[in-house]
């Protein structure tokens, strides 16, 4: 059988559950030392070492003439895509910069009587640097990555937003790819990939610039890159394998139930997809909707094998425990095919997105909905949030006194200072009145 449906209950089930709460790994430590010796290499070396590694993995003959792409390169994107593709894009774009419009944060001031004037202060990052996979050596361009992780920088102001992809053996780069970051104003895109990438955008060489903040998807070692660099720059997040739980009642479709399975187990063999059930039998009509669909599928294998390793189905006694047992997984995608959706909203915590009821697949949201598909895994849905505007903001606190303001509030300063043993924040107060 594909996935063993389990009672939540039984001994079998608590041992799942517990698994599932405790999920979070840190990093592919099997990659470490080598990631650490690739970031070396590129501080050390700059465009010297990312050349190298570029041409011993991606493009054989990438010169550093080649590093930037080209003027050229992004007028010729044009002619290679499709009316239907910049309709779709378009369109896409109008979606999510909407959406983010509305995160964008303002300063602030707050006036006191006594002339005190506290606040806070929100600027932009002054650069941001978008890692966007290969995929497939181009053949698969990941233009939702570009979109999800570009528009909400440009919307918080980032002066300088530049892109980093690795380059086809031919040291080509996906026309696809270069429309959708032209289309949002990106034309600073560079050839790099994997680990060095994410060094030089950490570092900075002689052509690629040195970032504040780095965002975006990628395999084992430019996730390790990233955590490695990570306090030196911002990073989105540390991501994990991509999740979902489907919370499904006697209303749920089973072909739609194990549609959506299948969309995350195509994504990696360590995909989790989940089903918590509070009917019985939806559990088996669901393993048969996932044979039925398993072989239409172009990453049957992926997805096969996801499922037969990961997989879960559990039976929930009802509702409640249902999404009781969600809450405390805080799954990256969180599906309601229940009845009525939206009376459970209050009940949810900790989600990285929801999306209610059977109309509303996971797939809108990694696409076309709006929202941003950069989402906490791991169980980090806790105390994470989704990638957004905020990403590529920083707060800096305000504080003015006036001299009657610092008079009144002196001698508490003072007070907590001396208490604290730092006699010379206390001084710092006395000398401007007079003590």
């Amino acid at each position: 059988m594909l996935i063993s449906p389990v009672t939540l209950t039984s001994p079998e089930g608590e041992n799942i559950l517990n698994g599932l709460l405790d999920r979070f790994q840190a990093a592919d430590s099997s990659c470490q030392v080598s990631v650490t010796e690739i970031l070396q290499a590129v501080k050390d070396n700059k465009n010297e070492a990312v050349l190298s590694y570029g041409r011993k993995f991606d493009a054989p003959n990438l010169t550093a003439e080649q590093l930037q792409v080209s003027s050229k390169e992004l007028q010729k994107a044009y002619e290679l895509v499709d009316e239907d593709f910049l309709d779709t894009l378009g369109r896409a774009i109008e979606r999510i910069q909407t959406f983010h419009e509305r995160e964008m944060e303002d300063s602030w001031m707050l006036t006191r009587e006594d002339g005190t004037i506290v606040g806070r202060l929100v600027r932009p990052v002054d650069s941001a640097g978008l890692y966007v996979p290969g995929g497939k050596g181009g053949s698969t361009p990941l233009v939702s990555s570009v979109l999800m992780n570009g528009i909400p920088a440009g919307i918080a102001g980032v002066s300088q937003r530049v892109m980093v992809t690795p380059p086809a053996e031919d040291g080509s780069v996906s026309p696809h790819l270069l429309v959708a970051a032209q289309e949002i104003g990106i034309t600073e895109i560079y050839k790099a990939g994997s680990a060095w990438a994410i060094a030089a955008l950490a570092y900075g060489t002689e052509t690629i610039p040195r970032v504040d903040v780095i965002v975006g998807p990628g395999n084992q070692f430019v996730t390790e890159a990233k955590r490695q660099v990570s306090g030196m720059v911002r990073i989105d997040m540390i991501a994990g394998p991509s999740e979902v739980l489907i919370v499904a009642d006697k209303t749920a479709s089973a072909a739609s139930v194990a549609a959506d399975m299948l969309a995350q187990a195509e994504h990696d063999p360590l995909a989790l997809a989940i089903l918590v059930t509070t009917h019985e039998p939806l559990a088996g009509e669901v393993l048969a909707e996932l044979e039925r669909q398993l072989p239409l599928l172009s990453r049957e294998k992926i997805a096969r094998t996801a499922l037969e390793d990961r997989g879960v189905i559990l039976i929930a006694t009802d509702l409640e425990e249902a999404i009781e047992v969600a809450n405390g997984i805080a799954i990256e995608h969180l599906e309601l095919m229940i009845e009525d959706p939206w009376a459970q909203v209050p009940h949810i915590r900790h989600a990285g997105a929801i999306f209610l009821g059977c109309n509303s697949p996971e797939a809108a949201g990694d696409y076309f909905a709006g929202p941003n598909h950069v989402l906490p895994t791991m169980g980090t849905a806790r105390f994470a949030s989704a990638l957004g505007v905020e990403t590529f903001l920083k707060k800096s606190s305000i504080i003015s006194y006036s001299k009657g303001a610092l008079a009144a509030d002196g001698e508490h300063i003072m007070r907590l200072a001396k208490l604290e043993g730092l006699s010379a924040h206390a001084n710092s107060v006395a000398v401007r009145l007079g003590k």
